[in-house]
This record gives structure tokens, sequence and C-alpha cells, in this order.
């Protein structure tokens, strides 16, 4: 790749890398996640440095990532030869194929079908807790969590039930839905991607990166809440415009295979 392009990349990784500080186990997961999620995916030590040194993350960072991911139960290390390889547990591959559809998803379809869950002040907030582990809820408030779709039989018989056929929504719980940081993050990213104009001729590594980098950012918004229909949108989000520039990006950097990456790894 010629000096310009050289450039280009340097300059574009430097533009993501200033929208947040990256938690390189996050990172990791993230790059698992679009290249390696399938059973018998793996990684090369070697590739997943090359792939994020170019972040600013040294090998002593992914070493110790690489061991707190190991611990929780993400991520199983092996010997190939002289060569370790990662790869994603049965654990590490159900949460981030639970993940999956929402940041991948082009152009979800909001429900139609609403309900509110609320629990009594004190006694059922450990209930309110649990339900906010599921995908389609949303918390509005310490008792109040926001719903798609049927009620889940397997939730607390306590909680009160209100079923919404079409919400009528203030000011106060758009805000509340769409913090003001989440709608600062997402215009930042807006912006970054609209100055990247990717060459032809990257490296499978350098697509790799800066895919893993746009996924990043992309997935810590779209996994901030459920597809909301555009009346519970405030006026200045921009989730939808982003959302079409992620993947028109990730269209123009297609996923590389990883043995492109690295011949001797398995995918």
């Amino acid at each position: 790749m010629n000096s310009a392009h050289s450039q280009w990349f340097e300059t574009s990784i430097s533009q993501l890398n200033t929208l947040q500080n990256l938690r390189v186990w996050s990172i990791i997961v993230s790059l698992f996640g679009d290249l390696a999620q399938k059973p018998g995916d793996r990684i090369n030590g070697t590739t997943l440095t090359r792939i994020i040194t170019p972040m600013g993350i040294k090998p002593e960072a992914t070493r110790v990532a690489l061991h707190r991911l190991r611990k929780d139960g993400w991520i199983e290390s092996a010997r190939s030869g002289r060569a370790s390889v990662h790869y994603l547990t049965d654990y590490g591959r159900s949460q981030s194929a639970a993940v999956t559809p929402r940041i991948y998803a082009r152009a979800p379809i909001a429900p139609q079908d609403w309900h509110l869950l609320i629990c009594e002040d004190s006694s059922g907030s450990a209930a309110l807790e649990a339900a906010l582990l599921l995908p389609q809820y949303t918390r509005v408030n310490r008792c109040t969590a926001l719903g798609y779709g049927p009620r889940p039989a397997s939730l607390d018989a306590d909680f009160f039930v209100a079923s919404l056929s079409q919400p009528q929504v203030p000011n106060w719980l758009q805000a509340r839905l769409f913090p003001q940081d989440l709608i600062t993050s997402c215009q930042a990213l807006q912006r970054a991607l609209a100055e990247l104009s990717p060459p032809a001729d990257l490296s499978p590594v350098q697509v790799a990166t800066l895919r893993t980098l746009i996924v990043h950012h992309w997935r810590r918004i779209a996994l901030r809440h459920p597809a909301l229909p555009p009346s519970f949108h405030p006026a200045d989000w921009t989730g939808e415009a982003c959302r079409t520039r992620v993947f028109d990006l990730l269209d123009q950097l297609p996923r590389p295979s990883l043995s492109a990456l690295d011949p001797g790894t398995v995918g």
C-alpha cells in the first residue's frame, strides 16, 4: 500500500480512537463477535496483536485483557505449535449471538406493542433488575421498565403490567430513553464516519482493524436500548442516519476470512 493510503489508514484510526476511551477487553469482545463468532473459529495471537496494535493498544494490555476474558469465561486460549490461538467459549458465543441481531440490524422494525412493568418501590427492585437483563426492556426509572411484545411468563408476578398500543411520549421520557451522553456519542460517531472513504487496497488486517473499531463504537450505541419508533426519538437523535453510515462502511470493508488474516488460522 502506498504512503498516501498508509497516512489515510493512520488518520482514520486516530479519528475513531478519539471518540472514547477504549477498554481493551471490550474491543476484543467486539473483534471476536464480528470476525470469529462461529464454532471452530480461532484467531492466532500474533494476528490479534496485528489487528489491535494500530489502535494504540500495547501487547501487555492485550495479555491482561485476555486473562480477564478467560477468567470471566468468554475466551479460551490454546497452543498451536509455538503460537497461541484464542477462541470464544460456548458462553462467549451465546452472549455474542444474543446481541448480534441488534448490532447488525440494518433496518430494524420497531415493535408496535409495548407495555410497562411497574414494581413496588423497594421490595420489587431486584425483580426489576432481573427483567432489565432481558433484551426487550429498558429502564424508565428505578420502579419502571418499558418493554415490547407480550409480557414473558417467567417474570415475577408482583409487577403491575400496563399495555400500551399507542403510547404518548412526553419530552421527559424521550430524554430519559435517549440521555445526552448517548446523543452526543452518536453524533460524534456519525461525524467521524462521514469523513471515512476507504481505499480499495487495504490489507485484510487493516480491514479487520477498521471493522473492529466501527462495530465497537456502534455496538455501544445500539445496545443502549431496543429499537424504538420515531415517536420516542428526541429531535436531536441521529441514530438512524448513523446506522446507515455504519453499514455503508461495513459494505465497503467486507469481513475478511480468518484464513486471509492468517493462513494458519482455522476459519
